[in-house]
């Protein structure tokens, strides 16, 4: 069962394209408040035009991630929601990684949903109500050539995950991870993937999950999925 997402307040980082883009309108054409953040001006355009409430932020910089919890509670109320979901996906063998790649994709994928849970978790306290999702990926348990910062990140953001959910107990406010699967976007092409908008249905799911629901789980397609259990050579 889950509840209404109607009336809430979203915020959805990476908004500006690709699978944070199909979410926003997606929670939008439900009825939600949704707050769209990225550093993507042309997409937050976008946004912009179809109603979303759109705000330039780089998930790195800490005090703009606070900045923009801080304006979606001012422009709406509250803060009930939170994805997670910008990221990056590079490949790159770990003696070839550019100087500075590991850093800014950890920055991004895992300091970024740290800045942002930080920040929100106050006012989700204050109001009794929270739903945080954090996008994650299989490749967390890869075992491959060229992952090292893609999985070093999303395997860090899992255990970031479990003890935000674990220190929220008590208190109604779900932290969950959620596998989106293999989509296009503009960090992955080719041949058999998914379009965006798929992977719609399963974050409405994790987003409106109701009081006493999963809390520090992952989920693939809205069913629990055992990350790191026998996953050694998977591949996201």
């Amino acid at each position: 069962m889950t509840t209404d997402i109607a009336g809430r307040t979203v915020i959805i980082t990476g908004a500006g394209g690709g699978i944070g883009e199909a979410l926003a309108l997606g929670f939008l054409a439900d009825g939600a408040r949704v707050v769209g953040a990225d550093v993507d001006l042309s997409g937050l355009e976008r946004l912009a035009a179809r109603g979303v409430v759109t705000r330039r932020c780089d998930v790195t910089v800490e005090a703009e991630v606070r900045a923009l919890i801080a304006a979606a509670q001012a422009e709406t109320g509250r803060v009930d929601v939170l994805f997670n979901n910008a990221g990056l996906g590079h490949r790159h063998r770990i003696d070839e990684i550019p100087d500075g790649l590991f850093e800014r994709m950890a920055q991004v994928s895992l300091f970024g949903p740290f800045y942002a849970i930080r920040a929100a978790l106050p006012v989700m306290r204050a109001q009794g109500y929270g739903r945080v999702v954090n996008m994650i990926s299989r490749g967390a348990e890869a075992r491959a050539p060229g992952w090292a910062g893609y999985a070093s990140a999303k395997a860090g953001l899992f255990a970031l995950t479990r003890v935000a959910a674990a220190e929220t107990q008590g208190a109604d406010i779900l932290v969950n991870a959620m596998i989106p699967g293999p989509t296009r976007s503009g960090m992955n092409q080719g041949p058999g993937l998914q379009e965006p908008a798929a992977v719609y249905p399963h974050a409405r799911w994790m987003a409106s999950l109701p009081s006493g629901g999963p809390n520090g789980e992952v989920f693939w397609n809205s069913k629990p999925y055992a990350l790191f259990a026998g996953g050694a050579t998977r591949e996201a």
